[in-house]
């Protein structure tokens, strides 16, 4: 009836899942009751949950990040200390509990944090920076971003029921085969991907033909704001790479689930092609996270330095050369694995090549601070960090790309270091620069600033402090993943470690006060004008947060920093063209598909872990059952009349009026 699924499959013999599990379900249930008792949930339901609005979605994806980030760093936490401790010692993480740890915490942080928050940041920006009302595809951005939230609840649940992988965060064969992985752990690390791979691989399709066909008028390709180009690569990438792994995992769960042998090198199969494949996909995956980071940093340090983003083709030129050469380099991840001189040589000369584009980038944004006038917001401290810290990665990945060095230090923690370098140091300060400098957009106020630079002395600071010890580490000779170990230079390394940890952990902290302060604080904080930074792109064009329909009127680009340009020469004509010219706008219905699939998906990806195929038919009649009913909709738009839309849109321009003639413009 209920599968391999039994009562044996709660942890109740360890302590820390249970606690664990217990806070996060006392939370969950504290949340959902407050919801209901204050009578919030009807509108949850209606504004937020069945929302199509790309604004939303946008600040959904955000949110279901900064969450699991939480959750990803509680389990970095547990491996500092575990590692600062387990000297001549066990530790408190027995080693299949500290197995799990750093494979949740790889797993959450790339899939489930750094995923969603650049995904949810191109939701929120692309259509607004491209002058348009919506993403090509609405129902199916939330059926997307449902997705998403699957998989990382099914990672949640393997918390209390079961366990998670035990492999790292890349399931290698022969470990994750059932010979040596009996359990469910690498079933619900499977099935999270695969569901949550396709809520991504939606989500790409939306965002390439929104930018490819649907832009206002005369935004042409070489007047797109840099982060449209970026996003644009970003998602290519996502087209390109994630069936990859769709096809890989699928081939997993079939040597798993009906005995084939693709990965199994004793029954004809061939573990090398797993890792083949896998990075193939893996090495793309890493640019699908920095390229939008870069096109964060490029419209913040354009607006922050008062100037036009320098040299704006070649960064055009290096967005599309980083595009193509990242599929040309997997091989770089296993120079260790027997490929041979030649083919070695190859990828590590490509992989050197591919650092060539994010160097014209980073002197295009030197040029860009150059002579202006800058102003030291967080948004362009988390720009400027970025920098400073991204070349350190950068270098000690170009010296990971020489097949001998490769040799020495493959395994280290010297590649967890510099892995660590590039993704928190581009990735994740990439999206905190975007999130704090898109905020007033999204909610009408900004986010306190004293707390946001506190937030972010602390990152930087306890950043290094957590990974330069491990650059160290690993020249002398520790390899990842230990659960305790014998050599007595190594820990006071691990100390310092997870002292950084503990820095890291108080800047969280600042941006959890930072958040709550700004919602206490709203009103003295309120954005009236929609521009509180002086912005140069189309989004800054529209109201703080945005109507539905983005722009009254779209708007008509004549060059580059459409925005800009708009404030400099033609406010009073901008505003005088637009009267009489309003019209009903048709905007997409709320729907509940996502949702509802998001469900089902769920209920299906549990089935399949614990083998109980009633369900399994259940879950897939009821997703049929919801595309049919979705598909067979009467009416799926409705009309914002004329005189809403004028009412609306002059409210705001008086607000702009008001703000233009009280403090002037800013050249």
């Amino acid at each position: 009836m209920f599968g391999k699924l039994s009562w044996a499959a709660i942890p109740i013999d360890q302590p820390l899942p249970m606690i664990a599990s217990g806070v996060v379900a006392f939370a969950i249930t504290g949340i959902l009751l407050w919801v209901v008792l204050k009578g919030h949930l009807p509108y949850l339901w209606h504004e937020w949950i069945t929302s199509v609005d790309h604004k939303r979605i946008g600040v959904m994806y955000t949110l279901l990040a900064m969450v699991m980030l939480l959750r990803g760093f509680s389990d970095a936490v547990m491996m500092r200390l575990q590692q600062s401790v387990a000297f001549h010692s066990q530790g408190f993480l027995p080693p299949e509990h500290y197995n799990q740890v750093f494979s949740a915490h790889g797993t959450i942080m790339i899939f489930f944090v750094a995923m969603p928050f650049m995904i949810g940041l191109m939701n929120f920006v692309v259509p607004l920076q491209l002058g348009v009302r919506d993403v090509a595809f609405p129902t199916l951005n939330s059926v997307g971003f449902w997705l998403t939230a699957t998989g990382a609840l099914l990672v949640n649940i393997s918390l209390m029921v079961g366990e998670f992988a035990r492999t790292g965060w890349l399931p290698y064969p022969p470990l994750s085969e059932l010979t040596y992985s009996p359990g469910v752990g690498v079933d619900y690390y499977c099935w999270a991907l695969q569901i949550s791979g396709v809520g991504t691989l939606v989500a790409g399709i939306n965002l390439v033909t929104t930018i490819l066909k649907i832009r206002t008028r005369g935004m042409g390709y070489l007047r797109m704001p840099m982060f449209c180009w970026t996003a644009l690569a970003s998602n290519l990438l996502i087209i390109a790479a994630f069936p990859i792994l769709t096809a890989t995992l699928a081939m997993l769960l079939l040597d798993r689930y009906l005995g084939f042998h693709f990965f199994t090198n004793d029954a004809g199969g061939n573990v090398m092609m797993f890792m083949n494949l896998i990075w193939a996909w893996g090495h793309p995956e890493v640019y699908i996270l920095v390229l939008p980071a870069f096109g964060v940093f490029s419209e913040v340090i354009s607006t922050f330095s008062s100037k036009p983003l320098f040299g704006y083709r070649s960064m055009v030129a290096a967005t599309m050369a980083i595009c193509i050469l990242s599929f040309m380099v997997w091989l770089h991840h296993f120079f260790t694995m027997g490929a041979g001189a030649d083919v070695n040589a190859i990828f590590g000369i490509a992989t050197m090549i591919i650092a060539v584009p994010t160097g014209v980038k980073v002197f295009n944004w030197l040029f860009t601070m150059y002579g202006g006038r800058i102003r030291f917001t967080s948004p362009m401290l988390w720009s400027i960090g970025f920098m400073i810290t991204f070349i350190i990665g950068g270098m000690t990945g170009v010296l990971l790309a020489v097949p001998p060095a490769d040799f020495l230090l493959h395994n280290s923690l010297f590649l967890v270091a510099h892995f660590h370098n590039v993704i928190i140091g581009g990735v994740l300060f990439g999206a905190f620069a975007g999130y704090t400098y898109w905020f007033p957009k999204a909610f009408g106020f900004r986010l306190h600033e004293g707390l946001g630079r506190a937030a972010f002395w602390f990152w930087i600071s306890g950043f290094y402090l957590a990974f330069m010890p491990l650059y160290v580490l690993g020249f002398l000779g520790m390899t990842r993943r230990m659960q305790h170990y014998d050599v007595a230079e190594w820990r006071p390394w691990l100390v310092a470690a997870a002292l950084g940890a503990g820095l890291i952990m108080i800047g969280i902290a600042f941006q959890i006060a930072q958040l709550v302060v700004s919602i206490r604080r709203r009103e003295e904080l309120r954005d009236v004008s929609g521009d509180p930074w002086d912005g140069r792109s189309l989004e800054w064009a529209t109201a703080s947060p945005p109507p539905a329909f983005n722009f009254a009127v779209l708007p008509d680009v004549t060059g580059e920093d459409a925005y800009w340009a708009l404030k400099q020469h033609a406010k009073d004509d901008a505003e005088e063209a637009n009267e009489g010219h309003y019209k009903p706008i048709e905007m997409p219905r709320n729907s509940p598909t996502g949702f509802v699939c998001a469900f089902f998906a769920t209920v299906m990806g549990f089935a399949l872990i614990w083998h109980i195929w009633w369900m399994v038919i259940a879950g897939a009649i009821g997703a049929f059952a919801t595309f049919v009913v979705f598909a067979w909709r009467d009416e799926d738009e409705y009309i914002v009349p004329a005189a809403e839309v004028t009412r609306i849109d002059r409210a705001h321009r008086a607000r702009q009026h008001a703000r233009f003639s009280a403090a002037g413009v800013r050249s």
